[in-house]
């Protein structure tokens, strides 16, 4: 499984980001404290560079490989966020970025990456999707920044915990959603160096409840035939991510469609704030008063706002 990731590793994370990432607002909302029966702290990074989280870990281990002076050319498979992230890393660091993007994906995230630099390549699917990263690493003497199961990556995303744990005093959970792992596997790793008692649960939608079932069984179970919104949450876990989550992960919240777009609803009127549905899986068992929750002092990772919500209808919007 090769190189483990440790507290320090986030640490050294935080350094290379300073003055590059966004240290992002922590949000909080009566009507949300009410409905859930707790005190809810939202870590917004939904303002974050390029509208996620992504940008953390994409731009640390970019950074790596620029101080390397050897590569100067990036690859990765991502129809969204991560390749946003990679592409604005890159840019920043003068490195050439491809980013190969399978069918089906969002639009409005596909453009932004090619505005962000990138060369995109969009295939039919995963399959051929490995095929041509395979193809370009080879031909373009490119290092792959894998989206999740990349220990840099882990590191990067596991900042957000060191600044949340900065703003808010005495949590007693912190909410992620959760789908290749790598966002959760560094929350864990540095919640529990700071403060071991901290309970952390991942939030995944029922119609990709592969991570519930890798965790049950502790090995990887493929997340063939996703059937959710939620596009962040469509991949599965990694050689890296499980163990990780395995030795800290509380619990799995499951998640409805109908509670995504719920908590997206919600999110947009009352919160002010247009969250992606993968956001949202981490704010619906709030909404549904999860009995786990009532009377504690939560923390919820909003990953994301890149988000058309035109494209949900009026299953969102109401006119």
């Amino acid at each position: 499984m090769g190189v483990e990731v440790s507290f320090e590793d986030i640490l050294q994370a935080r350094e290379t980001l300073h003055n590059v990432s966004l240290i992002t607002p922590v949000k909080t909302n009566v009507e949300l404290d009410v409905l859930a029966s707790a005190t809810v702290f939202l870590k917004c990074e939904t303002a974050q560079r390029t509208g996620s989280f992504k940008f953390r870990g994409a731009y640390y281990a970019t950074s790596k490989v620029a101080a390397t002076g050897l590569d100067r050319t990036v690859a990765t498979i991502s129809s969204g966020n991560h390749g946003q992230g990679l592409a604005l890393a890159a840019s920043l660091l003068n490195l050439s970025a491809y980013v190969i993007v399978p069918k089906p994906y969002v639009p409005r995230k596909q453009q932004a990456i090619a505005q962000q630099g990138a060369h995109v390549i969009v295939v039919e699917d995963r399959a051929a999707a490995e095929q041509i990263l395979h193809e370009t690493l080879s031909q373009r003497k490119a290092r792959q920044i894998h989206a999740f199961n990349d220990p840099q990556v882990i590191a990067g995303q596991g900042t957000i915990m060191l600044e949340l744990l900065q703003q808010v005093s005495d949590l007693d959970v912190v909410l992620g959603p959760v789908g290749g792992g790598g966002l959760l596997s560094g929350l864990c790793i540095a919640a529990h160096h700071l403060i071991p008692r901290l309970l952390l649960y991942a939030c995944e939608p029922l119609g990709a409840a592969d991570v519930i079932e890798s965790l049950c069984q502790n090995e990887v179970v493929p997340m063939t035939t996703p059937r959710t919104v939620a596009d962040g949450l469509r991949t599965s876990l990694g050689s890296r991510t499980l163990p990780i989550l395995h030795r800290h992960l509380t619990d799995v919240f499951l998640v409805s469609e109908n509670e995504i777009l719920d908590a997206m609803r919600f999110s947009q009127e009352t919160l002010k704030l247009a969250i992606e549905p993968s956001s949202a899986v981490a704010l619906a068992p709030l909404l549904r008063r999860e009995p786990a929750l009532v009377g504690r002092r939560v923390g919820v990772i909003l990953t994301g706002g890149n988000v058309d919500l035109d494209s949900f209808g009026p299953s969102v919007t109401r006119a």
